[in-house]
């Protein structure tokens, strides 16, 4: 009898009843795991191949208890917040200098070129530019890069302030007037030199960023793996733009305005998403292999999911999801 498509039936076999038992909350699998263990199906192919031309029954059982263990440690370990694997370098030294390098935004308003840029390495900074209510008021906001823990829940009386904490790479941040738009950029750069495997929690790249809450915003983050918690309550939100690879993402949002849309575009990640209980959301879905969590939500069709009376509603929620292998969950509070 042949048995050469045995492993790859059995493993298409344990991802389905994965995504069944996912989905029917029989389990509650951490999708993060799989950016973690991806190792494990290298191990799975390797043990194909060895006893690739191997009938035996001892064969057989040896290949099925690596696909069994393998999916075993994927469904119950929960390794999905470990933040520690980003690229780094092995060889650093932690200058705490506590500089304030402060981004002072004195040129002409109308200008399209960055008007400010602060570039600081391996230690601590604190970035910052000034509230002009005259000429801020949609202000975009640009997050870029990974390795790092964004944090946004707190107002300030400037325009942007963001407290870093570097171990590894370089945060750089610049400012600059597109049209009507405030442009505000914030970037983690990476030094590509290895891979940095430093399990201290206290040893991790981090921006704690707060904002004015006068102007209307629109957010733009596109990032590797990154880990984002932002509380969006106290601003007035636009548009909303999550884009990451192997990513967590915590966003919570406050009433919207008349139309609020958000777009998120990822790989293997984990979305939370808070909504006000009252608030108006349209929900529509393209999203794989993912699991989806919508409570308080009417299903219209396959992808599309509504609060009850959205369509009579003035101000509404867009959301719009889509991603490889991903864990979404929108929740109302």
């Amino acid at each position: 009898m042949r048995n050469d498509k045995l492993i790859p039936g059995a493993i298409l076999a344990c991802i389905g009843a994965i995504l069944l038992l996912n989905n029917f909350d029989v389990i509650d699998f951490h999708w993060m795991n799989i950016l973690h263990l991806w190792p494990i199906f290298l191990i799975m192919g390797g043990v194909n191949l060895v006893f690739a031309g191997n009938r035996s029954p001892l064969a057989t059982i040896i290949k099925l208890s690596v696909v069994v263990a393998g999916f075993a440690l994927l469904v119950f370990g929960n390794f999905s917040n470990r933040y520690n694997f980003w690229p780094g370098v092995y060889n650093f030294h932690y200058n705490n200098d506590n500089d304030n390098n402060s981004d002072d935004d004195n040129d002409d308003s109308d200008s399209t070129s960055a008007d400010s840029s602060v570039v600081k390495i391996e230690g601590s900074s604190m970035f910052n530019k000034d509230y002009n209510a005259t000429d801020d008021k949609l202000v975009r906001l640009n997050i870029n890069g990974g390795g790092t823990t964004y944090t946004l829940n707190d107002t300030t009386s400037k325009l942007f302030t963001a407290s870093t904490k570097e171990f590894y790479g370089k945060y750089e941040f610049n400012s600059n007037k597109d049209d009507s738009v405030t442009v505000l950029n914030l970037r983690m750069k990476n030094n590509n030199k290895g891979w940095h495997f430093d399990s201290d929690d206290n040893k991790s790249n981090e921006a704690i960023i707060k904002l004015n809450p006068n102007p209307v915003y629109e957010f733009n983050v596109e990032t590797g793996a990154t880990k984002l918690d932002f509380d969006l309550t106290k601003f007035k939100v636009k548009n909303v733009t999550l884009k990451g690879g192997a990513a967590s993402f915590n966003v919570k949002l406050g009433n919207p305005l008349v139309a609020t849309n958000v777009e998120i575009s990822t790989g293997v990640s984990e979305i939370n998403f808070s909504i006000p209980k009252d608030a108006a959301c349209s929900i529509r879905t393209n999203s794989g292999l993912s699991s989806n969590e919508f409570e308080g939500f009417i299903k219209k069709d396959n992808n599309l999911y509504q609060t009850a009376g959205f369509d009579a509603a003035k101000n509404k929620i867009y959301i719009h999801m889509s991603g490889a292998v991903s864990d979404f969950k929108v929740n109302r509070y």
